[in-house]
């Protein structure tokens, strides 16, 4: 039988490759959780507008459960919220789409644990092979564009760019980790092999 999974999901690059891989891995991806922030109402990954997540998770046809949260109580509510999926799905485990920072995944493993479950991390792979990665998401033909970025790292007018070719190209020649894993840049997906229907950009 499958494993049932909740899949910490952001909306962005790497919480929608990380669903694909899942389901290609014939996992039951049973829910999404995303953290929110609970004075902005927007995402904590993302500042994303939670109207947009839910289009998301309505298109991939998959439940969605928004943590609200500060950041005083984080790890605790995020805890929380795992052991009432448990109850809800009968999940067995979370799965994070981190990459390779050592220090996320070590969190997550804590927080899964604390619910009695298992942490998963589908992406997880080596910090030179990110190149590699952000071509696999190109070349599935996801839909992707810069919402934010860290301009400190990376030029303002990159909001709005598409992840094509040309991005991939251009983020190799930057200081950067080209899946911008620090938070160097930050996406929405709106198409894909995961989605039912594409979404308005």
């Amino acid at each position: 039988m499958a494993e049932k999974i909740a899949l910490s999901f952001s909306g962005g690059k790497d919480s929608c490759l990380a669903l694909y891989r899942l389901q290609e891995q014939n996992m039951e991806v049973s829910c999404l959780v995303t953290t929110v922030w609970k004075e902005k109402q927007k995402t904590v990954a993302h500042d994303e507008k939670l109207d947009r997540i839910k289009a998301q998770a309505e298109s991939f046809n998959i439940p969605e459960h928004f943590i609200e949260t500060d950041f005083d109580t984080y790890t605790h509510d995020f805890v929380e919220t795992l052991k009432e999926l448990k109850r809800l799905y009968n999940i067995d485990a979370v799965a994070f789409g981190d990459i390779y920072l050592e220090g996320h995944r070590e969190w997550g493993e804590q927080v899964a644990e604390a619910a009695g479950l298992k942490a998963l991390y589908p992406l997880w792979s080596k910090k030179e092979d990110a190149p590699d990665l952000l071509r696999e998401f190109v070349s599935l033909d996801f839909k992707a564009v810069v919402i934010r970025v860290d301009d400190a790292k990376l030029p303002k007018e990159w909001v709005g760019r598409k992840l094509d070719e040309a991005f991939i190209q251009d983020i190799r020649e930057q200081d950067v980790c080209p899946m911008g894993e620090s938070g160097e840049y930050h996406t929405t997906v709106f198409d894909g092999p995961i989605f039912r229907y594409p979404l308005r950009n």
